[in-house]
C-alpha cells in the first residue's frame, strides 16, 4: 500500500514509493520549477505551431503564470510532506 504508516514497511512499499516519486513528483517538480523560470516558454509549450509570429504576451500573463507554478510548488510539497510522514 502507497505510503503506509508503519515503520520499516514491506520492500515492495518502499518499491511502490520510490516508483511513485521518480514517475510522478520529480516531473512535475521539474514541469512547474520550468514553468516558474520561463513562463513564455511554458504558455507557448505545444501550442507555438499556431501562430505565424511569435506572438506577444501580457506581463498579468506572465506574474500568473509564475504565481501558479510557485503555489503548485509550495502545495505539492505541503501535501507530499504531510502524506510520506
Amino acid at each position: 500500500m502507497l505510503f503506509n504508516k508503519k515503520k520499516g514497511g514491506d520492500p515492495v512499499d518502499v518499491a511502490e514509493t520510490i516508483l511513485f516519486f521518480i514517475l510522478v513528483v520529480i516531473p512535475l517538480y521539474a514541469t512547474l520549477i520550468w514553468t516558474y523560470f520561463y513562463p513564455e516558454e511554458s504558455m507557448l509549450w505545444g501550442k507555438r505551431w499556431l501562430y505565424k509570429e511569435e506572438p506577444e504576451i501580457s506581463e498579468d500573463a506572465i506574474r500568473y503564470t509564475k504565481t501558479a507554478s510557485l503555489v503548485s510548488l509550495v502545495v505539492l510539497t505541503i501535501l507530499l510532506f504531510f502524506i510520506v510522514l
